[in-house]
């Protein structure tokens, strides 16, 4: 069979896992993206905490707006995952078929977590650029996918594809730290595969949520800076402006966000927002790395069933 099975049950598991760690702290992910898009100016700024952001909704009686974007953002997290996963799965097969190696070092590794991130970046880019709108425009006005993305122009919609491409090196770490965590707590149980097909080994709901945990903290504190700037970059702009000025606004860059943070908020502005970033990550993460691992085995058996009833049918098909 052409499939990659494994691969498929890899990209299906983590898609998943990623559907519902993503619904379940979407509240979370929208206040913390309106607090990074926020720059001060002149000592004002509108949220000091992010608290500030859900009290806002509060009072404005806006609670579901929270949920603004959660469809763009769910399918962007899914075909995202499963994109990543897929790519990655596939080239750790295909870089160990190629070698001979059964075991893939931390550098072979982050090459091959970063060549995953870049497909993944690629692919979802304006579905990335949709959701950050939606979320950081004002309560009760965020529109329609289509809408959002029609508002500009198509190279619009891959505003900050560059920096998400160089943030291909924060997944890449993560899943580098957590492969190698991942690997040491099961290296005693992984040699009782011989001949047969066996389910992939797979952690504890508290081992997978604590190297999730672990893992995307490390990568979170390394890449926050780029982190910030892209969320500025794709942020929805101002309801007044648009409505007044007829000009198009100029292309926001990663060399004119950077100066405008630094000029307007110091070195400290590069990490505004850097507790809730690691607190929504984190837990968005080993949520997802916890699913994923609980649903690898039935992934696995579903996948085998359906292998199976298609080499029957293949059989069948020949013979008739």
């Amino acid at each position: 069979m052409g499939v990659d099975f494994e691969s498929l049950t890899e990209a299906t598991s983590g898609a998943v896992g990623a559907l519902l760690s993503t619904t379940i702290l979407y509240p979370l992910d929208t206040c913390k993206t309106k607090y990074q898009a926020e720059a001060r100016s002149h000592g004002q700024q509108k949220y000091r905490n992010l608290s500030d952001v859900l009290w806002e909704a509060i009072s404005n009686g806006q609670v579901l707006s929270l949920y603004q974007g959660l469809g763009t953002k769910n399918l962007q997290s899914f075909i995202s995952q499963f994109v990543y996963f897929y790519s990655y799965s596939y080239f750790k097969r295909l870089y160990v078929g190629r070698t001979g190696n059964k075991s893939i070092g931390t550098r072979a590794n982050l090459v091959l977590a970063a060549a995953a991130g870049a497909c993944t970046a690629v692919a979802t880019q304006p579905l990335d650029t949709a959701s950050s709108r939606m979320q950081t425009s004002a309560f009760g006005k965020s529109k329609g996918l289509l809408e959002t993305l029609s508002k500009g122009t198509w190279i619009e919609a891959f505003d900050g594809l560059g920096i998400s491409l160089l943030l291909t090196s924060n997944p890449a770490i993560q899943y580098t730290v957590f492969d190698q965590l991942k690997n040491r707590l099961l290296k005693g149980q992984s040699n009782n595969k011989i001949g047969t097909e066996t389910s992939p080994e797979a952690l504890s709901a508290f081992s997978a949520f604590l190297l999730g945990a672990v893992s995307k903290s490390i990568a979170t504190c390394l890449t926050y800076p780029a982190i910030r700037c892209k969320v500025m970059i794709q942020a929805a702009d101002p309801d007044e402006k648009t409505a007044k000025d007829a000009k198009p606004n100029p292309p926001k860059t990663i060399s004119g966000t950077l100066y405008a943070i630094w000029k307007r908020e110091g070195l400290f502005g590069f990490f505004k927002g850097l507790h809730a970033q690691i607190l929504k990550t984190v837990l968005a993460s080993a949520l997802l790395l916890m699913i994923k691992e609980k649903i690898t085995k039935t992934t696995w058996v579903l996948m085998l069933a359906l292998r199976r009833s298609l080499l029957l049918t293949r059989s069948r098909l020949k013979s008739s």
